[in-house]
């Protein structure tokens, strides 16, 4: 829990930064509000990516949980808080969900290359608002990795 107040912190602190950033450098790069990229080692990132992983287990009939295992791109918008706009691979564990690990995907490995691994390419946005420990998946949208099936 204590992680989680901290993660929020950080993102507000991030925010504050990003608006005398952004208010900076408004000298022909990137305009206020506009999306700008982002590290795929930011904390607010790795929430927004885990919060859309928890999305699609939710919505997912599949009896396995699945994580997140590549971010191919990322953005923050500064909007009212901050909304990650990312396109990420989401991948199936060798969890099952009855056996209720929701709350700890890093317990989760991937499954092995076989019959029952499967990957996802997806594109989130999901709206953050550290100041109220506030974090919502706008939309999530995934379609099968071709370059991970196997006939």
């Amino acid at each position: 829990m204590m992680g989680l107040k901290m993660l929020l912190l950080l993102g507000s602190l991030l925010a504050v930064l990003e608006v005398r950033l952004v208010a900076s450098s408004h000298h022909g790069r990137s305009m206020p509000g506009s999306p700008s990229n982002v590290s795929r080692t930011d904390p607010g990132l790795l929430l927004a990516v885990l919060s859309a992983a928890g999305f699609y287990n939710r919505q997912s009939n599949d009896a396995f949980l699945f994580k997140p295992s590549a971010i191919d791109r990322a953005q923050r918008q500064l909007v009212k808080g901050l909304k990650y706009i990312v396109d990420l691979e989401i991948s199936r564990t060798v969890c099952r969900k009855r056996d209720d690990n929701h709350d700890n995907l890093s317990n989760c490995d991937l499954q092995p290359e076989g019959r029952l691994h499967q990957t996802f390419q997806c594109h989130t946005e999901v709206w953050v608002v550290p100041w109220q420990g506030q974090t919502t998946t706008l939309k999530l949208n995934c379609k099968t990795n071709l370059h991970h099936l196997r006939l």
